[in-house]
């Protein structure tokens, strides 16, 4: 059901904005960028992921009791992370868009995004990961007009042809968000895996693509 409804509202995507829209594989929501000239690093890194327990980040998060007695249970298990994603909004100024995104929902406690910034801060603190003061802007990119091959001007308002090497390409995309402003891209879909993985999407076989990913944990 939501491969086959995601794919579908993609496709009318990309009919009216020019192949600008990512790929249904690429989907995911990115933690924070790592630096590592010819992979030095890389192997820290990953280390430092198989470190990490997701379950007793959640419950550390949800504040789980702790046991009673030696051998007996803490209390319930963490409440399994999922992820609904509604709505479109873009990362510039609406009648200048280069890139628009579908934000993950509030649960009512901001579980989401509290796990995912102790994920962040732990690669921080390692040094992995370069600190950034600015609140973590959990994100899925549905569009992104950088992947748009041959163009070099912007349309839909200024510029011209005249700048320095190729111009951001830019949509008025004001009336794209109006129509998928409440419009749910995903309900409750699980979390199942943390990843680090190398920038630059690739083509599979069947014709989507994908990150290549170095190393994964599953969230529970």
């Amino acid at each position: 059901m939501f491969s086959t409804r995601l794919r579908f509202c993609l496709e009318w995507l990309v009919l009216t904005l020019t192949l600008t829209v990512r790929p249904i594989g690429t989907l995911h929501l990115t933690l924070g960028v790592m630096s590592f000239p010819k992979d030095e690093g890389l192997e820290k890194a990953v280390a430092l992921l198989k470190t990490l327990i997701p379950r007793k980040i959640l419950a550390d998060i949800a504040e789980a009791p702790p046991a009673v007695e030696e051998g007996k249970p803490a209390g319930p298990l963490p409440s399994p992370l999922s992820v609904t994603l509604k709505g479109l909004h873009s990362m510039q100024p609406a009648a200048k868009a280069s890139v628009l995104y579908a934000p993950p929902v509030d649960d009512g406690g901001g579980l989401l995004i509290k796990f995912c910034e102790k994920l962040r801060s732990a690669f921080q603190e390692a040094g992995l990961m370069m600190e950034d003061s600015r609140p973590l802007l959990l994100h899925a990119t549905i569009l992104n007009t950088m992947y748009v091959k041959g163009r070099n001007a912007s349309r839909g308002g200024g510029g011209g042809g005249r700048g320095r090497g190729r111009e951001k390409l830019t949509i008025d995309a004001r009336q794209i968000l109006d129509r998928y402003d409440d419009y749910s891209w995903i309900e409750n879909s699980p979390v199942e895996k943390i990843a680090i993985c190398r920038m630059g999407a690739k083509k599979q076989d069947d014709g989507d693509e994908a990150y290549e990913v170095e190393a994964e944990i599953d969230v529970i």
